[in-house]
C-alpha cells in the first residue's frame, strides 16, 4: 500500500529521504521506481532545474507508489506550482511568514528549514513541530540537535546537508530525528547511466540504516 503522508508523518516514511536533482525530466520514472523499490518511498525533487515540476508531475502519474515531494521550496508560488503538479509534500531551506501561510494552506505536509534555535522556537510558536535542519553538518551537526532535544523536545527534524552514508546513523540515533535528508543513494554518475540496479542496491542499503530503531519502537 502506499505510504500515505496524511496517515503518517513524512519523517516517519523511512528512515531517509533521497534528495533529487532531476535534469532530465524522462529520468524521473525510472529513477523513482528504483528508490521505491530499495525501500524509499519518499522523494524530494528539488525545485534547482527547470526539469523539476515535470519530474514531480511524472513520478505523481506513473509511480503510484512513490510519495514525491517538492524541496527547496522558496516561494508561495512555487508551493501552488508544485501542489499542481502532483507534490505531496513540501520542503524548504529556510522560511518566512508569507511561505509558511502559504505552505499551511496548501493541504499537504510540509517541513519549513531552520538552523538556530530561535528559528524553531518561532516555528513551535507558530504551531509547527516538523521541521528541516539545514545545512545540517555546517549548522552543528548531531552534537546541535542533541542540545535542542533538552529545552525543545517538542520539535523534530529531518537533517539534511552533507550527510553521507556513515554519518546518517548518528542522526537517526538522535530522539528528536525522524529521518535524514540526503543525495548519496543517487550519484550522478549513476543517474546520467540510467544504472537503475545501482540505484535500488544504495537505496536498499539506506533504507537499512533505520531498521534498528525502528523495530525499537523508538518513531513515533
Amino acid at each position: 500500500m502506499t505510504p500515505s503522508p496524511s496517515a503518517a508523518s513524512v519523517l516517519d516514511l523511512a528512515p531517509v529521504v533521497p534528495v533529487v536533482v532531476v535534469s532530465d525530466a524522462s529520468r524521473a520514472v525510472p529513477l523513482a521506481r528504483a528508490l521505491v523499490a530499495g525501500g524509499l518511498p519518499a522523494i524530494e525533487v528539488t525545485l534547482r532545474t527547470p526539469a523539476a515540476p515535470d519530474a514531480i508531475r511524472s513520478i505523481a502519474e506513473e509511480v503510484p507508489d512513490a510519495v514525491v515531494g517538492a524541496g527547496t521550496v522558496l516561494t508561495p508560488e512555487q508551493v501552488t506550482r508544485c501542489v499542481d503538479a502532483g507534490a505531496r509534500f513540501l520542503v524548504s531551506p529556510g522560511w518566512t511568514d508569507a511561505l509558511l501561510a502559504a505552505m499551511r494552506g496548501a493541504g499537504v505536509p510540509f517541513l519549513p528549514g531552520v538552523s538556530t534555535a530561535s528559528e524553531v522556537v518561532a516555528l513551535l510558536e507558530r504551531g509547527v513541530r516538523e521541521m528541516k535542519f539545514f545545512p545540517a553538518q555546517a549548522a552543528g551537526g548531531t552534537a546541535y540537535l542533541t542540545s535542542l532535544a533538552g529545552p525543545l523536545p517538542q520539535a523534530r527534524f529531518c537533517p539534511t546537508g552533507g550527510i553521507g552514508p556513515t554519518t546518517a546513523p548518528e542522526y537517526l540515533a538522535l530522539p528528536n530525528v525522524g529521518c535524514v535528508g540526503g543525495s548519496w543513494m543517487v550519484p550522478a554518475d549513476a543517474v546520467a547511466a540510467g544504472d537503475w540496479g545501482r540505484v535500488e542496491a544504495l537505496a536498499r542499503a539506506a533504507a537499512a540504516l533505520g531498521a534498528p530503531r525502528r523495530a525499537g519502537g523508538t518513531c513515533r
